[in-house]
């Protein structure tokens, strides 16, 4: 089981449903899985994932479980779920809650949108 965050560039929703219309539009364009196109991934979105993988390792498919163990990241390398202005990523279940408290904070910090799909609903 997994816990997913996207988190987005751009202006602030006003409130949840917002939040939910334009994750449901940037993934729809952005997210090959959705029907769109990868992207390259924006500076800014490239800056996040570098301070989260310097906080926890990257994973790639050759890590051991060991290394595994040490991150709360799902897949990796954690820069495959970015495209363009939007990183959608999954954090192993049981870590989800230290992983978040990290990962949201730094994204405000950045000026990005940290949001929860599973609650439609903004975490910062």
């Amino acid at each position: 089981m997994s816990y997913d965050l996207a988190v987005w560039e751009g202006v602030r929703p006003v409130d949840d449903a917002a939040a939910t219309a334009t994750f449901e539009e940037l993934f729809g364009k952005h997210m090959r899985h959705g029907g769109g196109q990868k992207t390259v991934p924006t500076p800014l979105i490239r800056e996040y994932v570098e301070a989260l993988v310097a906080r926890w390792p990257d994973l790639s498919p050759d890590d051991d479980e060991e290394d595994e163990d040490a991150s709360p990241w799902s897949d990796g390398p954690l820069i495959d779920n970015a495209s363009g202005p939007l990183l959608y990523f999954a954090m192993v279940f049981s870590k989800h809650q230290e992983a978040t408290s990290f990962a949201a904070p730094l994204a405000r910090s950045l000026g990005l949108i940290c949001f929860d799909p599973q609650d439609e609903r903004l975490i910062c």
